[in-house]
């Protein structure tokens, strides 16, 4: 007996027996990272802190939390993430479901969705109260938020942020003499001390925003349902003849040029549809990419 205790006790100081704490989570990083690859389609990140687009929202397929986001935090799907392919993370943003109103903030924090023909992926939290299904996809309007979005860029590490030292420069010593005032110039020289002994009043305020909570609150908004037109966009010019090139390349998609804007500012784009269903424009989108059109994308309008 005597001996079975001492082999439990020897067993317990074993190193490597004890329990060790989990590693603490990385902080969150500000990024754009790269140009890379995903779905057959190569993505250009960039800076946007007030952009709106229209497109379709799909579920992200991750169901158990642990790994880590493109910038470094740990998804969750419990929690109100999104992943978006050309967005700065992390973002904020409200996402609305154009087909019944639901209205919700979410946080941006990877890159995808793996289809490219989706605008936005979004953890399944989030889709369950926007009313996404699983393995569907409906029309959703994303608007970035730009205060809470500019204080995440603002003040979260970066490795991408390059700060420049600016050196003052060299200041020489200066020789002071007091002179006598001119006769008269009494009132003056009490005017200009009062204005020097007064109090410095300062009317501009350094506000620095504050950093949004994460995760995020469950705040969910009802707006009045909208859905709009299934489109193919399939890029934008300035020349109407470049424009009417790159519809005959799709022309089996009934593919036309619309004119934005007038005189100098014209722009011409290249644009199919629309489409009543998700199936004819994810294959009117797989035709475009066929036709070697890597520039095209699905837009609600």
């Amino acid at each position: 007996m005597r001996r079975a205790a001492g082999l439990l006790l020897l067993l317990a100081l074993l190193p490597g027996c004890e329990t060790k704490p989990p590693p603490p989570a990385p902080a969150a990083r500000y990024m754009l990272g790269q140009p890379y690859e995903l779905g057959g389609m190569w993505s250009y990140p960039k800076e946007d802190f007030a952009g709106t687009q229209a497109g379709l929202a799909a579920v992200l397929p991750d169901r158990t939390a642990g790994r880590r986001t493109a910038n470094g935090e740990i998804f969750d799907p419990d929690q109100l993430m999104a992943a978006h392919r050309t967005m700065q993370l992390p973002a904020i943003v409200s996402v609305t479901n154009l087909e019944n109103g639901r209205e919700l903030k979410l946080r941006v924090n990877d890159r995808g969705p793996q289809n490219p023909a989706r605008l936005i992926g979004l953890s399944s939290r989030a889709a369950t109260l926007l009313g996404v299904p699983a393995g569907g996809a409906v029309q959703v309007r994303v608007v970035v938020e730009t205060a809470p979005s500019r204080a995440l860029a603002g003040q979260l590490p970066s490795t991408e942020r390059t700060e420049i030292a600016v050196q003052a420069a060299p200041t020489g010593r200066v020789e002071r003499e007091a002179l006598a005032p001119l006769e008269g110039a009494r009132q003056s020289t009490r005017v200009r001390e009062a204005s020097v002994r007064g109090p410095a009043v300062s009317t501009v305020a350094d506000v620095t925003p504050d950093l949004p909570p994460n995760p995020l609150p469950e705040q969910l908004s009802q707006r009045p349902a909208g859905p709009g037109r299934l489109m193919l966009e399939a890029g934008s010019f300035f020349r109407r003849d470049l424009a009417q090139r790159q519809a005959a390349r799709i022309a089996g998609l009934r593919a036309r040029v619309e004119q934005q804007g007038s005189g100098r500012s014209a722009q011409y784009r290249v644009v199919a549809g629309p489409y009543f269903s998700v199936a004819e424009v994810d294959a009117a989108f797989a035709g475009a990419l066929g036709a070697g059109l890597p520039e095209a994308r699905v837009v609600v309008e």
